[in-house]
């Protein structure tokens, strides 16, 4: 009663279309290409950015400056980067739009969401506008360290090898942990230990870190899995592994560099409680048959 058995996939009219900031007049306004479309780049970079106008540049100027130098060493290499503007109050939007302008509208577009979503409905949205055979979606506050991308992608060569041609790979800060209980609080590295519990009891084995904002996926296993996502706030993670996990679809980890950024979005303890219960939701939801799972997602 209190939600719907597949995921609402639409968007606002104004979500189709990205601007080429390199243009006047009418023809600034492209459409954006559907993700049941051919892959045409190697790699789509997503990054999901609520007020963001701050953080940004931060992470832009390092993935940009790894991705230029990495298609000076081999020109058949291709990307794009697909900043997700979710809702923002500030000048997210402008702030992205500058980039497209240095490099282009066919390295760098801009989807502004009519609003808020939620991380994992930007990433989702970014995903489904997405070119590349790989979809890799990162945090626009810059934690990660972008160039630890070679080493996700060297995962994912050993771990796609199926013929459906669908793997996730994961980014991972697990090793960091330790040092991570040190400079906390008893009160969070309580919360920290009773989610990871929850995630490990309910909805995912294996993984060591379903949090991580840095995970790569094929294009094959993001059309899945995405297809058929519910949670559109911070547990999406989650839920798309517990996705993955269902399907079968290999899953990869890789530990990363990782540093914490000021700035965080999330409220130390209304965002755990907020996560522990759409953990427990995914968990319930599937097993009473509330949430239904599309094995062949419509390009519709």
């Amino acid at each position: 009663m209190s939600s719907k058995a597949y995921p609402y996939l639409g968007r606002y009219e104004s979500e189709k279309f990205f601007i080429d900031p390199n243009k006047k007049g009418d023809d600034k306004r492209c459409e954006f290409p559907s993700i049941h479309d051919t892959a045409s780049r190697d790699l789509s970079v997503i990054v999901p950015a609520y007020n963001e106008e701050e953080r940004l540049p931060v992470m832009m100027d390092e993935a940009l400056e790894y991705l230029e130098k990495r298609q000076d060493a081999s020109p058949s290499f291709n990307y794009e980067v697909i900043v997700v503007n979710d809702g923002s109050k500030d000048k997210t939007t402008e702030v992205a739009l500058k980039y497209s302008a240095k490099y282009g509208m066919d390295k760098v577009r801009v989807l502004t969401l009519e609003k808020n979503r939620g991380k994992g409905g930007a990433v989702r949205l970014g995903m489904f506008v997405a070119r590349g055979k790989n979809l890799l979606f990162a945090d626009a506050d810059g934690a990660s360290t972008f160039c630890d991308y070679s080493k996700l992608e060297d995962t994912m060569r050993k771990v796609n090898k199926n013929s459906d041609g669908m793997a996730v790979v994961c980014g991972s800060r697990a090793h960091l942990e330790k040092e991570s209980i040190a400079q906390r609080s008893l009160f969070r590295t309580f919360l920290m230990k009773g989610f990871h519990f929850l995630v490990w009891f309910l909805c995912v084995r294996g993984i060591k870190d379903t949090q991580c904002g840095f995970k790569v996926l094929t294009r094959e296993a993001a059309i899945l899995l995405f297809s058929n996502l519910h949670v559109e706030r911070w547990a999406f993670d989650v839920e798309m592994l517990y996705l993955a996990q269902y399907f079968n679809i290999p899953i990869g980890e890789v530990a990363i560099r990782w540093q914490e950024i000021d700035g965080s979005k999330m409220v130390p303890v209304w965002s755990w409680i907020q996560m522990g219960k759409d953990i427990l939701l995914i968990r319930i939801r599937y097993l009473i048959g509330a949430w239904k799972i599309n094995k062949k997602p419509k390009s519709q």
